[in-house]
């Protein structure tokens, strides 16, 4: 493994309900090492944003959950947590294939897509203690060597894109790697330069895009994130709107 402490302790699970939930019953009961990552070859109940169910192939694909122990970062920056995250997300598939041929882009405020097809999702669960981030479980599904996805899911893998298997445990290491260069980022305060490498990769940034926003189909013109991490919109009289994931639904 090419890090310093990410992934240097690893927990293999064959099969586990959830790797955020067993990570984090761990942290309950055990001084885990910051870096440790849990990963599984079968997750039975894996979560994902707003107590949805993600559903993953046994076997197939990267499931895992990364410990870090953010304790520098003041609560009014953990969004940052999502943006490191997914800029590893897509390094590691920039890495991996071919950016003149795939279009990879991160869509807010935690998807990674391929040609527009759900390639990873993450989820981030912190714990806080007296006003203050005391350990965080990063949760990362990425889809791998998956061929056939739920119907109505609008998903792809690596597999899919490459034509090949691909060894879940290079994706793996190559994770890690990416993860802990932006954590280290994170830890020297380089804000600026984490959003702007975002926003680089954004999806649909500086277009105007159908929403379902309170049962209304809206258009909506994409300006970014705000400072808090919510997606920055404006409207066609250029009335900005700043939205919270639970707000509205992209129609894509």
């Amino acid at each position: 493994m090419e890090t310093l402490f990410m992934g240097r302790n690893i927990i293999f699970l064959p099969r586990v309900n959830s790797t955020n939930s067993y990570a984090i019953e761990m942290l309950k009961n055990v001084n885990l090492a910051e870096g440790t990552v849990v990963h599984t070859a079968e997750q039975t109940n894996g979560k994902g944003q707003r107590g949805s169910v993600w559903n993953t192939e046994k076997t197939s694909n990267l499931t895992a959950s990364l410990v870090i122990k953010p304790t520098f970062l003041n609560l009014k920056n953990q969004h940052y947590l999502y943006q490191i995250s997914a800029l590893a997300c897509y390094d590691v598939l920039a890495e991996l294939l071919d950016t003149s041929q795939f279009d990879i882009k991160i869509k807010w405020p935690n998807d990674i897509l391929v040609n527009k097809q759900k390639v990873a999702g993450i989820l981030i669960e912190n714990h806080v203690t007296n006003s203050k981030l005391s350990w965080s479980v990063v949760g990362i599904g990425l889809n791998v060597n998956q061929t056939i996805f739920d119907e109505g899911f609008n998903a792809s893998s690596l597999k899919l894109a490459l034509g090949k298997e691909v060894d879940i445990d290079n994706v793996l290491q190559l994770l890690c790697k990416h993860f802990e260069k932006y954590y280290l980022q994170l830890k020297n305060n380089k804000f600026d330069q984490i959003k702007a490498e975002y926003l680089k990769h954004f999806f649909r940034l500086n277009n105007w895009m159908d929403f379902e926003i309170e049962g209304i189909v809206k258009t909506m013109y994409i300006a970014g994130v705000s400072d808090e991490g919510m997606l920055w919109l404006k409207d066609k009289n250029d009335r900005p709107y700043y939205m919270d994931v639970k707000q509205l639904k992209w129609l894509y």
